[in-house]
């Protein structure tokens, strides 16, 4: 219904006094044709006086839909109690949202279990103490308290959380056990990856062959530090890349995904001091891969 304008005002100014509202939300009415002065469209800066008639017709409120649900994360658990869990992830499961991957990622899962988490590592991590590259597979451990949180932390940072990893490498390495000590930092040609450069990170990496193939060699790695792909970087960087590593390999290789597998963790308990070991075994695609390497021939 028109309503009268009793004083000279610009249109914008009056609607927000008429109607309690704030001069953004005139301005929006006006925009969006819901105002008209004496039957045709109001603009927000012209004035209007005691002769003109301002009609609002206030647009029917808009339900937004309601969020989509993030896509169900089934997560192998390993062991769970009270202060935390251990678990299985599989090849190409996201650890945290990261761009490019909103949701669908592990941190999604621990949400949908209905547990309380740590939130030490931000509402995004919740109860993320470590965490693995997304082709990368096998066990990590995860908070469910800020106290446990801080003491898995602390292991992780003097390198008594232990974890042990499983590689296959491209050729041969005539020595038995090595260390690499470079440091890694984003590449100056790439920011999308890594690689070893003057002024990176620290980083130390140890391995140990296990086992000789004609044209790779499988590799138990050790960790001291824990930067973005390290494993990945310092095995490139001596000229023997993860097999099946898309952005540091050896892009003929023929491997389905990443040939590295986080296959032992070792912590102590944050509650009563317990040592805690766990394995997790090769999946089926890895072993079918280790199959075929021992057949290959030069």
């Amino acid at each position: 219904m028109p309503a009268a304008v009793d004083d000279d005002a610009r249109l914008d100014l009056w609607l927000a006094r008429e109607r309690g509202i704030t001069r953004h939300a005139a301005h929006t009415l006006i925009a969006a044709g819901a105002v008209r002065v004496n039957r045709r469209p109001g603009r927000p800066g012209q004035r209007v006086g005691p002769d003109d008639q301002i009609e609002v017709s206030v647009p029917a409120a808009v339900v937004a839909p309601p969020p989509a649900l993030a896509p169900a994360v089934d997560l192998v658990v390993v062991y769970e109690d009270e202060w935390l869990a251990v678990i299985d992830k599989p090849a190409g499961l996201v650890v945290h949202p990261a761009p490019g991957h909103p949701d669908g990622t592990l941190a999604d899962g621990l949400r949908q279990r209905g547990t309380v988490w740590s939130l030490l590592g931000g509402e995004e991590r919740p109860g993320i103490v470590h965490r693995l590259d997304r082709d990368t597979s096998g066990l990590l451990v995860v908070a469910k308290s800020e106290a446990a949180h801080r003491h898995l932390a602390a292991q992780l940072q003097e390198r008594s959380l232990t974890r042990l990893y499983w590689a296959l490498v491209a050729g041969g390495l005539s020595e038995a056990t090595a260390t690499v000590e470079a440091p890694i930092g984003r590449d100056p040609k790439d920011r999308k990856r890594m690689a070893v450069v003057d002024g990176g990170r620290p980083a130390t990496t140890d391995f140990r062959v296990i086992a000789r193939h004609p044209q790779t060699t499988e590799l138990e790695v050790k960790l001291r530090t824990g930067r973005t792909h390290q494993i990945r970087v310092h095995l490139a960087y001596i000229g023997h890349p993860v097999v099946g590593d898309p952005v540091y390999g050896r892009h003929n290789d023929g491997a389905a995904r990443l040939a590295l597998h986080a296959r032992e963790l070792r912590f102590v308990h944050p509650a009563d001091g317990r040592e805690m070991a766990f394995e997790s075994a090769l999946p089926p695609e890895l072993t079918a891969l280790v199959e075929s390497v021992r057949e290959a021939r030069t």
